[in-house]
């Protein structure tokens, strides 16, 4: 096991960034997720560590060491791909063994520790077939087998379960949490999947176009998001924006949008210095902190509006409603699945003060929750 550190890490395919000065430091045995979009940086940063990219610039650590000029072979690390890589030609056996030939380790140890690891993963009884004879499940905990049988001091996986069906996604995760917790071994796991990212994570590092935004835990980055990109990418459905301004009146700080005016908590204003009067901003508000008139369960909450009903989507549990605003965007708001709302309903909105963010219209920072989680 090993801590693994990024200093001010950058790397460049000719004119194009695609890791962007990045900091990260995490601990010894932790399991950190790099969440973000296509082409963001986070798969390249993943490549970076293990040794498959040079770096531009900045320093990598694993351990005590510097391993930027080091080949990755030499870096103690596994790696478990998105396509599984496997070997057609050899058996499950021979898959997992392979490194470990590589390495004239002797053939009874080979024998007891991929024995040993097929077992913790359940696939014992495939260790004659060949990879084709095993379906994708199988085939995944193969190669997580065969990452694992190297008791490297850094596992590396690049999106591993985006070619499993969605029902052996979430068994796979939780195979993974067990994994984890039994092997103790520090993990880097690549992901555009938000969900995967907030179960699997004891800390998130959200990338945008090569550049760190936020990184903390799940629970930080859902509650006190540091950017706008950072609240619209973390939360299903994604945070609703308002264009809001700014103001002052009898003493008070009040936000204006969609023809109402709301105070912003005393609570939120001790939390900042920064809130700039009479500025255009971006309110943000997630769906559950809005409430329809008939389920309006708090007497903080402030009418926003009423707006018609254009659609709703009835996920069983709960029911998002989307509210014409005159946006470009519909006003999304989860609710209980007993709402009564129907097509074309006119709906009072009510909003949670406490709730709200306030993001800088220029830069995207949270005016609120600015030094939450950047670097650990």
């Amino acid at each position: 096991m090993a801590r693994v550190i990024l200093r001010n890490v950058t790397k460049r395919f000719g004119k194009v960034v695609a890791v962007d000065n990045i900091n990260l430091s995490l601990k010894d045995g932790e399991f950190v997720v790099l969440l973000g979009p296509s082409g963001c940086g986070k798969t390249t940063t993943l490549r970076l560590i293990a040794g498959l990219e040079e770096v531009t610039s900045g320093e990598i650590y694993i351990g005590d060491r510097v391993v930027n000029d080091l080949a990755p072979k030499d870096r103690n690390v596994a790696m478990v791909f998105q396509s599984y890589a496997l070997y057609p030609h050899m058996s499950v056996f021979e898959n997992i063994a392979f490194s470990l030939r590589l390495k004239h380790v002797p053939k009874d140890e080979i024998e007891k520790r991929v024995r040993r690891v097929a077992e913790m993963l359940q696939i014992d009884k495939f260790l004659n077939r060949k990879p084709r004879q095993l379906s994708g499940g199988q085939r995944q905990r193969v190669a997580l087998a065969r990452a694992i049988v190297r008791n490297p001091d850094v596992y590396l996986m690049d999106e591993p379960l985006s070619n499993l069906d969605a029902k052996l996604r979430v068994q796979t995760r939780a195979e993974l949490l067990k994994l984890h917790k039994k092997l103790g071994t520090t993990t880097i796991y690549v992901t555009h999947d938000q969900v995967e990212a907030m179960t699997l994570g004891q800390r998130v590092a959200i990338i945008n176009n090569g550049k760190l935004e936020q990184f903390d835990t799940p629970e930080n980055v859902y509650m006190y998001p540091k950017t706008k990109f950072v609240a619209g990418f973390i939360g299903t459905p994604p945070m609703n924006f308002i264009p809001a301004k700014v103001f002052q009146e009898d003493g008070k700080i009040q936000l204006k949008l969609l023809n109402t005016k709301i105070e912003i908590p005393s609570e939120l204003k001790a939390k900042t210095k920064r809130i700039p009067i009479n500025r255009k901003v971006i309110l943000g508000i997630r769906p559950e902190d809005l409430r329809e008139e008939k389920f309006l369960d708090r007497d903080s909450f402030v009418l926003l509006g009423s707006f018609p009903l254009l659609f709703k989507e009835d996920l069983g549990s709960e029911t998002n409603l989307y509210f014409n605003i005159g946006l470009d965007n519909p006003l999304v708001v989860k609710t209980s699945s007993e709402t009564k709302v129907e097509m074309d309903d006119v709906v009072p909105i009510y909003l949670n003060p406490f709730r709200i963010h306030l993001f800088d219209i220029d830069t995207g920072r949270n005016l609120f929750y600015n030094d939450v989680g950047m670097n650990g």
